[in-house]
């Protein structure tokens, strides 16, 4: 296994156990995440970010359902779940048991993420948990 992939198999592992800060120990101090907000995020935001992930979803886990590797990057197919229990995008928890599917792109240096490209289904999530209603 290289040490990449040990990075990530170690983030994944901190992420299911509830340990954000070695979650967050993935991504380079000069991280820039493209994808879930209009400009790309830096570690501060992205630090952020997942704290009002795990607040909303207490506790979420993701499972990795596909991992391809091209020498310092990686693309990986990911679920995440979880129950939405506080305040997300102007919702109030719900209790409601929510299912998030998306692809991310990894590019790594010095075995830290400095850069990733995301796409989940948030359009999908909001539905979930009531925040916007579908036609019909």
């Amino acid at each position: 296994m290289s040490s990449n992939q040990k990075v990530l198999t170690d983030a994944l592992g901190s992420w299911n156990a509830g340990d954000l800060e070695g979650y967050l120990k993935l991504y380079d101090e000069n991280i820039r995440l493209y994808g879930y907000s209009p400009q790309p995020m830096g570690k501060g935001e992205v630090r952020q970010f997942y704290q009002h992930i795990f607040m909303a979803f207490g506790k979420p886990k993701l499972a990795f359902h596909d991992v391809l590797w091209q020498g310092d990057a990686c693309a990986i197919r990911f679920t995440m779940t979880g129950r939405h229990v506080a305040l997300f995008m102007g919702t109030p928890g719900t209790g409601i048991e929510i299912v998030l599917p998306g692809i991310t792109m990894l590019h790594f240096s010095n075995s830290r993420v400095v850069e990733r490209h995301s796409q989940a289904d948030m359009l999908g999530l909001l539905v979930q948990i009531g925040a916007v209603k579908l036609p019909g």
